[in-house]
């Protein structure tokens, strides 16, 4: 387990300079008090500052990796796994793969993707008061799925507009639909909304 030992005015000071260094939460943490600090003689001699130890007990960052290797292990896919904590995000890219590793583990439409964040969540998660996001990429793909949304929701808006009917898209999952919606929100004589149940959930977009 991690562990730093910090040195401060005060405790506060000290366990904050090392969940700074640490990148992780006090919830995290076990934080124990080496010494207290004081104000010595007439505050001005023989004064000390605070000592604490403070160690992880709960890694995000640890534990996603583990997460992965163990999963890219069992389907047999060699790759680089990078994990980062961003604030309250946990974002996992996966690097250094094979074009038919990637598909696979990519899915159709990201279907295996999307369920690999979704356990990652979960296991993250699990009796966590405060709620971790996940992101898991493979090799920029979410980038590039996005961009495509985006050129397909600006065509088939403008095919809606010059049709004066409805456009349905293909089913997608809640964040691509979210992509679409945020694209289309903004422009002139266009609506969209969301009709049917998962996983068939799919955007309509209307002329107005």
């Amino acid at each position: 387990m991690r562990s730093v030992i910090k040195i401060s005015k005060t405790i506060d000071d000290a366990v904050s300079e090392a969940l700074s260094e640490l990148n992780v939460g006090k919830d995290d943490v076990k934080i124990e008090i080496l010494e207290e600090p004081s104000k010595g003689l007439f505050g001005l001699i023989g004064g000390k500052d605070a000592v604490v130890k403070v160690t992880v007990v709960y890694d995000p960052i640890e534990i996603a990796e583990n997460f992965i290797s163990k999963l890219l292990a069992s389907m047999d896919i060699k790759a680089v796994t990078i994990v980062k904590k961003e604030e309250d995000c946990i974002k996992v890219n996966i690097t250094d793969i094979s074009s038919t590793d990637m598909g696979i583990l990519i899915g159709k439409r990201g279907n295996t993707l999307d369920s690999i964040q979704y356990l990652l969540s979960l296991v993250l998660n699990k009796g966590k008061d405060k709620y971790i996001k996940v992101l898991v990429d493979v090799d920029g793909y979410r980038a590039k799925r996005e961009e495509t949304l985006i050129k397909l929701a600006n065509k088939m808006a403008e095919k809606a507009k010059y049709s004066r009917r409805s456009v349905k898209l293909e089913p997608m999952n809640p964040y691509e639909r979210r992509i679409i919606h945020s694209a289309l929100q903004n422009m002139d004589g266009i609506t969209t909304y969301s009709e049917g149940d998962e996983p068939y959930r799919r955007v309509v977009i209307q002329s107005k």
